[in-house]
């Protein structure tokens, strides 16, 4: 492999427990979004649309779809010469035996063999399964201004926010000199985004060195960072202002969806200077039939409706039957709703199938309903 200036690590191994059944089989950053796309897609795209050329996606927890759906790296542009997106999973190591990623750092660690190939002077480091657009060279040259050993980009968020995230205390310069960790009382209001840009070989021996600790969690938030500040390294923080969103659970995931359907939203999927790629799913045209009804609503391709739809968003395939109505909800691809049937603040899993006349989910409920089972009536 050729030197690259920076190779990307996208971290796509976790559960997503709080997404309960839309994560039982299929790995969080392989959920379905926006109709048509994959949580993946955001990461990959942007690592596309910021020039990285190679990218390495780290896989565990019901980690088959999502390998092979990674490993088309046409999908986002990714398949050129010397480049492209490497599946990297736990494997048998000599001495070691087999062992799973026990961290976020030991995920890295695990395959430092791959970076040393592909001998790159940055990493960035990714999280699979957060919403959002975000130019990472703007970044790496902000670091490299910086002259940083490691730039994190961090969001402002609210006081009350704050103590559910990783605050970045820092000075008149933007240089951190304190990581609290979801803080009872924070001094600040600069949470970390989880996105990381080390200079690779300094973060090469504190990988190593970490390895060796028997006490450590082998996490970047918990240990890397904190060893970093420690021996007085040079940590900047990078103000990120754009849309970002942890769609870590029902509710959130939801709102993320709904946020699409706003008047000049944020995030804006119909961007041309800045796509977010994915599959081209092979779908027949969307019908709208002569007796439906559609209220400011994302309809993907191959889907058919012939009941109402108001503030909702449909995925690859679907059917909303006669008589059926679907408000302010989420329908995966493949999922049908039946004739007369009602589907009110949902998020319909895929290939859900909901029996003529049932209702689920409530204009009054507090939360959202996740509806997952193969056929409910």
């Amino acid at each position: 492999m050729r030197a690259n200036t920076m190779a990307a690590m996208i971290l796509a191994g976790g559960r997503g427990t709080r997404l309960l059944d839309l994560t039982k089989k299929v790995a969080k950053p392989a959920v379905h979004f926006g109709g048509k796309y994959r949580i993946i897609d955001f990461p990959l795209s942007n690592c596309a649309n910021s020039g990285i050329s190679t990218v390495g996606v780290l896989t565990q927890y019901e980690s088959v779809l999502l390998n092979s759906y990674v490993a088309k790296d046409q999908f986002w542009g990714l398949d050129i010469k010397d480049g492209g997106v490497y599946v990297l999973t736990p494997r048998e190591r000599d001495q070691k035996g087999f062992e799973v990623f026990r961290g976020t750092a030991d995920a890295i660690t695990q395959n430092i063999d791959f970076l040393d190939q592909v001998d790159p002077e940055y990493v960035l480091i990714l999280s699979g399964d957060h919403i959002y657009k975000m130019n990472y060279d703007k970044m790496l040259k902000y670091h490299q201004e910086k002259q940083a050993d490691a730039t994190i980009a961090v969001l402002e968020v609210s006081l009350k926010e704050a103590t559910r995230f990783g605050i970045m205390n820092c000075d008149e310069d933007d240089m951190i000199y304190e990581f609290e960790e979801k803080p009872a009382h924070p001094k600040s209001t600069l949470a970390s985004m989880g996105i990381y840009i080390f200079t690779y070989k300094t973060l090469r021996k504190y990988l190593l060195a970490d390895d060796k600790n028997p006490n450590s969690s082998h996490d970047f938030g918990k240990d890397i960072i904190p060893a970093y500040l420690n021996d007085n390294r040079k940590l900047a923080a990078w103000r990120f202002k754009g849309y970002w969103k942890d769609v870590g659970t029902v509710d959130s995931l939801w709102e993320s969806n709904m946020d699409l359907l706003k008047n000049n939203n944020e995030l804006d999927l119909g961007d041309e200077t800045w796509k977010i790629y994915t599959e081209d799913v092979n779908a027949l045209p969307q019908y709208v039939g002569e007796e439906a009804k559609i209220d400011n609503s994302l309809i993907t391709q191959g889907s058919v409706i012939l009941g109402t739809v108001k503030n909702s968003v449909l995925g690859t395939n679907c059917l909303v039957g006669k008589g059926a109505t679907v408000i302010d909800s989420v329908v995966n691809p493949g999922a049908k709703i039946g004739e007369g049937a009602k589907v009110i603040r949902c998020i319909v899993a895929d290939d859900v199938e909901i029996a003529p006349g049932v209702t689920v989910g409530s204009a009054d409920s507090e939360g959202i309903e996740l509806v997952a089972k193969k056929f409910v009536e």
